[in-house]
């Protein structure tokens, strides 16, 4: 389709209207995503049609098993297609445990369906059951939101929510009640093995709950960092106090002996723990509050950044010997135990580089002895600029193996969500070369459009552009999935992205859920390409984004190139327009180029390519033409289009 999309043209349209802008002919079968062969065609044109919202039948895609299942330990992270859910907000397939046990109102129990900071309901079971769905959708691999128990609810009175996210742990060794059992959790991972599905568990070691009080702040709102200059450990309540601590050499001496010598924690604050709350943690050394900075909220900068409570949860002492063998021996027991496939790590730059570079290597030693051999770890570096240096500084210093690529969600939300020129991607892959072994880290961080934190990429789209009809804010989702799915790193899909979830906002705004939904300021959101709302479930295939989404897993996961391949820059422009990008297959050296449009009108261009091909096939999208004259290709893209382009060289 060639023309412009105008925003007032399009807006006001309802959804029974919509034409969606793609045509998704489902006709890949699954392959091996190490196996090197070349890819069979699928096609994806850009043309009008009659989408899932005019109430035509459709059948979700099915995604075929792999003889051997066993082959998904052999499988580089750069192979899989990651799926990220909460499982509160997934599936409810046990309703007996929605109280996680507990009686009472909801500011005792934590569950409360209709509120969006409380328990809903879902659980590993409804995730169990539901791992046809994820498997439909073209995911290889399942990022789950923490499962461990958590404080059910904490906060001010008239501010409490509950722990319904994970994050806020109490007893790192058991499932959260309200999740299931730790035998439910051996089920799922067990479900999804034998689909030759990875599991990745969603791990804190930055804090725990926030049970440890100061005697200073109680009845206050906030806690303000103290810091060692003003507050050093051999001093009591200041430099000024009293000495206590004798011979502590200070914290960048990780020894036991020095660490034997902290044996007083009120050199900032006075830290207490309520008589009730005294042996709530598991592991029991976790109680003990010599194993906390106990210094005050974090002002996220300088030594805050890794000694501050973040938003008041209890900051461990990863300086510490005895707090970084004890997390050992916590993460490394899950391994042993249920033989997860990697760990997504939760702030992890507000630890310091010298627990990393004890972690790590213990974490991928109990892999390799669990016969896990591609065990991955990214870290969570949270960023909201096109900043690979920030990001590659934690690979080096911190010597992660990979961190999520906020960086690249940046420059699609930027470019694809707003007005910045495609250059915006040459900035960012050229900071490829900065991670620790260069291009062969980048193309393992995994990568995303939106998340539970920051919101979906839908929203970005909605309050970039708020004339925008119905017509372009799915054109414009649908580019990013095309990015998303094709250039480097591990495609990352947050739950209901594929279901046209628009949040209003971050945080608890974008953490909807995708059983159906009894929370009101959820369920007046105005989907994408469908009439229904989120007060219906969504595990359909009909939605045209999970159709593309699926078909397009399908070309990545089929097609070396994709996954494992490196990139050239072919093209970029300073305004919205033209991004090429040719990435390569690893054996085969054969090219495939991804173009993607930006801009709100159609463009043809010649595109260098390599001397030696003769000819295009298109694999997705719409506008892969002729070879022009050796080394050019002409391509013609519609307005916010794509095409994946399969180039020939005679051999």
């Amino acid at each position: 389709m060639v023309g412009t999309i105008g925003h007032a043209v399009m807006e006001g349209k309802c959804m029974s209207r919509l034409a969606a802008r793609s045509t998704i002919l489902l006709a890949l079968a699954f392959a091996a995503p190490h196996a090197l062969a070349a890819p069979k065609p699928v096609v994806a044109e850009q043309t009008p049609l009659v989408a899932a919202q005019t109430g035509a039948a459709r059948t979700p895609p099915t995604m075929t098993v792999p003889a051997k299942v066993a082959d998904y330990r052999a499988r580089l992270p750069q192979d899989e297609v990651i799926y990220f859910l909460l499982p509160d907000r997934f599936e409810n397939g046990d309703p007996t445990n929605d109280r996680g046990g507990l009686s009472g109102g909801a500011q005792v129990t934590g569950f409360d369906p209709t509120a969006k900071g409380f328990f809903h309901g879902g659980d590993l079971k409804g995730l169990t059951r539901r791992l046809d769905y994820i498997q439909n959708l073209g995911a290889t691999a399942i990022w789950v939101g923490p499962v461990f128990k958590n404080k059910p609810v904490q906060g001010a009175p008239g501010q409490q929510s509950a722990g319904y996210h994970g994050y806020w742990i109490t007893d790192f060794t058991q499932v959260d009640p309200h999740l299931g059992t730790n035998a439910d959790f051996a089920a799922l991972v067990a479900a999804a093995h034998g689909r030759g599905m990875k599991v990745y568990m969603d791990i804190i070691i930055n804090h725990t709950a926030d049970v440890i009080q100061y005697r200073e702040c109680v009845g206050k709102r906030e806690c303000p960092y103290r810091s060692r200059a003003d507050y050093p450990y051999q001093r009591r309540l200041g430099a000024n106090g009293a000495a206590i601590n004798p011979g502590f050499a200070g914290d960048d001496v990780h020894t036991a002996d020095n660490f034997a010598k902290l044996t007083r924690s009120d050199y900032a604050y006075t830290p207490f723990v309520p008589a009730g709350e005294r042996d709530v943690k598991v592991p029991a050394w976790l109680n003990d509050v010599r194993y906390y900075h106990n210094r005050g909220d974090t002002t996220y900068r300088n030594e805050s950044s890794t000694m501050g409570d973040f938003v008041g949860l209890d900051d461990l002492m990863t300086e510490n010997p005895r707090v970084v063998s004890g997390m050992i021996d916590i993460f490394g027991d899950w391994i042993d135990r249920y033989g997860v496939d990697g760990f997504r790590i939760d702030t992890a730059r507000h630890v310091n580089p010298e627990f990393w570079a004890a972690f790590v290597p213990a974490m991928q030693a109990r892999a390799a002895a669990k016969g896990i051999p591609n065990f991955h770890i990214f870290g969570e570096v949270s960023d909201h600029e096109v900043r690979p240096a920030v990001l590659a500084q934690h690979t080096i210093v911190d010597k992660l193996p990979a961190v999520l690529d906020f960086s690249f969600r940046q420059a699609i939300v930027e470019t694809v969500a707003g007005t910045r020129g495609t250059d915006a991607f040459e900035a960012l892959f050229d900071g490829d070369a900065l991670y620790a072994r260069g291009f062969d880290t980048a193309v393992t961080l995994p990568t995303f459009t939106g998340n539970h934190d920051d919101g979906r990429f839908a929203t970005f789209v909605r309050k970039a552009f708020p004339r925008a009809g119905d017509d372009e804010v799915l054109a414009r989702v649908m580019l990013s999935n095309a990015m998303l799915l094709t250039l480097r790193g591990v495609p990352t899909i947050y739950s209901g992205d594929e279901q046209g979830f628009v949040s209003d906002g971050n945080d608890q705004d974008a953490r909807e859920d995708m059983f159906a939904s009894k929370v009101a300021v959820y369920n007046d959101n105005h989907l994408i390409g469908t009439d229904s709302t989120t007060a219906t479930a969504h595990f359909s295939g009909d939605n045209p984004l999970f159709r593309q989404t699926a078909i397009l897993a399908r070309l990545r996961t089929a097609t070396p190139a994709l996954t494992r391949g490196r990139q050239t820059l072919r093209a970029r422009e300073d305004m919205p327009g033209l991004l090429a990008i040719s990435r390569f297959d690893p054996v085969t050296k054969a090219e495939v180029l991804l173009a993607f449009n930006t801009a709100t009108t159609a463009l043809t261009r010649q595109v260098e390519i390599g001397v030696g091909a003769t000819s295009a096939r298109t694999l997705a999208g719409t506008g892969c033409g002729k070879i022009a004259a050796p080394g050019s290709l002409t391509v013609t893209l519609p307005p916010l289009g794509y095409a994946v382009c399969a180039l020939a060289t005679p051999r």
